[in-house]
């Protein structure tokens, strides 16, 4: 049965792409060339993002129209919305997250893990279409990659995390995941300071789950359309 409420939406607008996301559903996050494009696309991907999320209670489902999705905020990209990747937070990502809520982001990410985990045992020993340059990462390639990329992001909440050289890939995938989960838990429960290491750039919360989310499933979803 279709939700009876509108599901709000806000995008994210460079000059060469633009990101459409839903607010309350992180990892729910597509681009297009510009604003319509991005629309679409992310009503293409509910019915997905849904299946992400059949095996919790959080009760997602996806739109089957675009005049479900629910424009609330819009926001000028930078350099890297252009480049292919969501960079500007939502107004709403500043607010408080409490226990419920924490446990629900909880639930969420651990969804995206076993998708991109589902999606790396559907491709392991598979070959994966290349680009029209012939140019494209390999499985252990993406997979690496999205490893660094939560590394990276854990200094986003002021986490200490450093890589184990000893650790095999699964055994660092795992690692950085509880990683991850510990870094949001303690960001919940204890605060933030104002500037991460360095000075360096602290997220909120919601974002650090909402960009975790989008980047993992993002790739899953790569690994799934590229498999021959």
């Amino acid at each position: 049965m279709q939700s009876p409420t509108p599901i709000e939406i806000y995008l994210e607008v460079g000059k060469k792409r633009t990101f459409a996301g839903a607010l309350n559903w992180p990892g729910w996050l597509r681009s297009g060339k510009d604003e319509n494009a991005a629309l679409e696309a992310l009503l293409a991907y509910g019915p997905r993002y849904a299946q992400v999320l059949q095996h919790t209670a959080l009760g997602f489902t996806p739109p089957d129209q675009v005049a479900r999705l629910k424009l609330v905020e819009r926001y000028p990209g930078n350099a890297s919305t252009n480049f292919g990747a969501p960079a500007i937070a939502p107004s709403t990502d500043a607010e408080p997250v409490d226990e419920a809520e924490l446990q629900r982001f909880q639930i969420l990410l651990r969804a995206c893990w076993q998708a991109f985990d589902a999606a790396i045992q559907q491709a392991t020993g598979r070959e994966l279409r290349k680009g029209p340059r012939g140019g494209g990462r390999d499985l252990d390639t993406i997979v690496e990659h999205v490893v660094g990329a939560d590394a990276s992001y854990l200094a986003r909440l002021a986490w200490k995390h450093k890589r184990n050289q000893s650790d095999t890939p699964q055994e660092e995938l795992l690692r950085t995941r509880r990683a991850v989960l510990d870094a949001l838990t303690s960001a919940v429960r204890e605060g933030l300071p104002e500037r991460g290491p360095r000075g360096g750039v602290i997220w909120t919360p919601r974002y650090f789950v909402r960009r975790v989310a989008w980047h993992v499933l993002d790739h899953a979803w790569e690994i799934e359309d590229r498999l021959l």
